[in-house]
């Protein structure tokens, strides 16, 4: 507790001489007993060096756990809105950890996941190194974006949310989502042969679950094949790690991450000129229409005939 000062403190302190105070080295300040306050001794730059870096370690790791991590992009499954590929300089995108602790994954979302247990149960993954201090500093590195990131992570597109019908495809090469042809300006097509996407059976995605593909369509293992397809392609809203923001690295690549919504400029099948089919399936109204034709055509003679005996018997 903090006792009050007496108002008398001034005729408490005892009389000093003004000698002795023009005996007091200049710089020097006495205390109230009269001692000398000796003056603080700064540490070395070289000790502070350390000192500094670790805070910033430390604040760095604490950030990156639970605000945003940076993260790189390991492959060419997100091209071109992601730059990436096995050995090479891939992006390096600063991931939102938070939002989606006050917010739902809505479509057009680029989100980075936990590998769903049938996306992985039957990958092998490299085993980190037996010297521990080279483990140590992989851990690290990972954290901090300058290491390969664990190779169960995934980053995709979000294209429907739970509850909702996908399927493939419009006339259009369209990607349907209960009913309506998606508007995918994002999509990247290695070249003007392979503009066609793999129809794949509808799949209505599970409660708390996302239907996820990668922009690079015809180069993307994603929701359509992971885990064999259906609803074990689809990825549990529990395993996102967070939303893509921002590029940060290379300067030369430097942006934000789209997250342009697909299903917002969404028209219906019918607009959209109707689903596509493969070939042999296209040519079953010709041919039934040809078959049905045949009893069509011997009805309408035996009609006809009938009509001229009747007219020639009145005549």
């Amino acid at each position: 507790m903090v006792e009050p000062v007496s108002q008398h403190a001034a005729e408490d302190e005892p009389d000093r001489s003004e000698s002795d105070q023009a005996d007091q080295p200049a710089g020097h300040s006495r205390g109230r007993k009269g001692k000398r306050r000796k003056p603080k001794k700064q540490r070395s730059f070289w000790v502070e060096l350390p000192i500094l870096i670790v805070v910033a370690l430390v604040l760095a790791f604490v950030f990156q756990q639970f605000f945003a991590k940076v993260y790189t992009i390991p492959s060419g499954s997100m091209e071109s809105t992601l730059h990436g590929c096995p050995g090479c300089y891939g992006d390096k995108i600063l991931v939102d950890k938070i939002v989606y602790d006050f917010t739902e994954p809505t479509p057009g979302d680029v989100v980075v996941f936990k590998g769903p247990d049938p996306w992985v149960e039957n990958e092998t993954f490299p085993e980190q190194s037996s010297n521990a201090f080279v483990r140590f500093l992989q851990n690290i590195g990972s954290v901090f974006g300058l290491a390969p990131p664990d190779e169960r992570d995934f980053v995709k597109r979000v294209i429907a949310t739970a509850g909702q019908t996908v399927q493939c495809c419009d006339a259009n090469n369209h990607v349907i989502v209960d009913g309506k042809a998606l508007d995918e300006p994002y999509v990247h097509w290695e070249s003007e042969s392979k503009k066609t996407q793999e129809p794949f059976d509808p799949v209505k995605v599970p409660a708390n679950s996302v239907f996820v593909l990668g922009d690079n369509r015809n180069d993307s293992c994603d929701s359509r094949c992971q885990g064999g397809g259906g609803e074990r392609g689809t990825v549990p809203v529990g395993n996102i790690i967070g939303k893509a923001r921002i590029i940060v690295l290379p300067p030369s690549r430097w942006g934000g991450v789209s997250d342009h919504d697909p299903q917002a400029a969404a028209k219906p099948v019918a607009v959209a000129e109707g689903l596509s089919a493969p070939s042999w399936q296209e040519g079953i109204p010709i041919g039934f229409g040809a078959i049905a034709a045949w009893p069509a055509l011997a009805g309408g003679r035996r009609v006809a005939s009938g009509v001229r005996k009747v007219v020639e018997r009145r005549r």
